[in-house]
């Protein structure tokens, strides 16, 4: 089966993608949603053109939609560039890196729906720590882009995921009840490097942005 994935080139799409990759589907196209909207219900947005770079790493072709990101407006958008992938490239469903957010999941399954194509959530009410740990065993090489929570701040930018950073998280869990997977909005991931990619990407330089708990890093990637 031919399939599309939301793509924000953060770890949940990325691993979604490889997941079904490895149980024998067809990735045919990525889609991105560049959101002007830095708050948006529906989108990642720290550095999200630069999926360009991933989709090249990986080559897959990227479907790339500009939104304004008004709330239920931004999923006409989302329809939209849907339906070119499916017009496009043939595909029979979209795959989607939900874990938890039923908001997400279910407005995507109502545009599946009226487009008649599966929907697939291969991560959906998948373990928070479970997914992390699939993601070093898997050798995928994962940054953290934004944070956007209390107690983390711009010293969480540019850090790897990886068993301390894991375990840190599981503290934060603890303690303040910061969502391990960041499912609650409290930090945003890019993805260097991972199965899927044919060749690894590199930060060429960043940007940071922001003040107290809520921080981006733009990053340039070759």
């Amino acid at each position: 089966m031919k399939l599309g994935v939301l793509f924000s080139g953060g770890k949940d799409s990325t691993l979604a993608a490889w997941i079904a990759k490895r149980e024998g589907y067809e990735i045919s196209c990525l889609i991105s949603i560049i959101s002007e909207n830095k708050e948006s219900y529906m989108f990642h947005t720290p550095s999200i053109s630069k999926t360009k770079m991933q989709a090249q790493a990986m080559n897959i072709p990227l479907i790339v939609q500009k939104t304004k990101g008004e709330k239920e407006i931004e999923l006409k958008d989302l329809e939209k560039a849907i339906k070119k992938a499916k017009e496009k490239y043939k595909i029979s469903g979209i795959l989607t890196g939900a874990v938890e957010s039923v908001y997400q999941a279910s407005r995507v399954q109502k545009i599946c729906s009226k487009l008649n194509l599966e929907c697939f959530n291969p991560l959906w009410l998948m373990d928070q720590f479970e997914l992390l740990n699939d993601l070093l065993k898997n050798k995928f090489d994962v940054i953290i882009t934004g944070v956007f929570a209390y107690p983390l701040d711009s010293l969480w930018l540019g850090k790897v995921i990886n068993k301390k950073s894991i375990d840190e998280v599981q503290i934060l869990n603890e303690e303040y009840k910061i969502n391990p997977a960041g499912e609650g909005g409290e930090f945003e991931t890019f993805v260097l490097n991972c199965p899927l990619f044919k060749r690894k990407l590199k930060i060429r330089s960043y940007k940071d942005f922001g003040e107290g708990n809520s921080w981006t890093r733009e990053v340039e990637v070759g």
